[in-house]
């Protein structure tokens, strides 16, 4: 299936689902007075969407690959958030949530591994790289 734009994609969809529970979570009284965890949580998760839509507005199939890699960074980042909360007594009754976000954490860091590994296998450098001709046959071939 082809894309057209970055708001279709399922791998930047998850992110945008993560960081919603992500904000639903924070709002648990037991972040109350730890806004240096749940500041650092919410930014991880809002970073996974963000660096999947620049690169995937960029054009170019190499610094779509750099946003992906990002992605995949703040995605490490907040499983590691992740796993330090639900080793926190505080956060004990919530281990179930925690283990249910930490999950689509992984299945967004495995998506982007995989399109990651097909980018740098592929040989378009991208849109922006087309000229008049390449672009209608790449028009056509989608």
């Amino acid at each position: 299936m082809k894309y057209e734009r970055f708001e279709d994609l399922p791998v930047w969809k998850d992110p945008i689902e993560l960081a919603v529970r992500a904000d639903e979570f924070m709002e648990d009284q037991a972040f109350r007075g730890k806004a240096s965890l749940s500041d650092q949580l919410e930014r991880d998760a809002v970073s996974f969407s963000n660096n999947i839509a620049e690169g995937a507005e960029r054009g170019a199939t190499q610094e779509l690959t750099t946003s992906l890699y990002n992605a995949r960074g703040s995605a490490g980042e907040a499983r590691s958030m992740l796993h330090l909360l639900v080793r926190l007594p505080t956060y004990s009754y919530l281990k179930s949530r925690i283990s249910n976000m930490r999950s689509l954490a992984e299945s967004i860091s495995r998506q982007l591994r995989g399109w990651t590994d097909s980018l740098q296998k592929s040989d378009i450098k991208g849109r922006r790289y087309l000229n008049e001709k390449t672009r209608k046959e790449f028009d056509r071939q989608k």
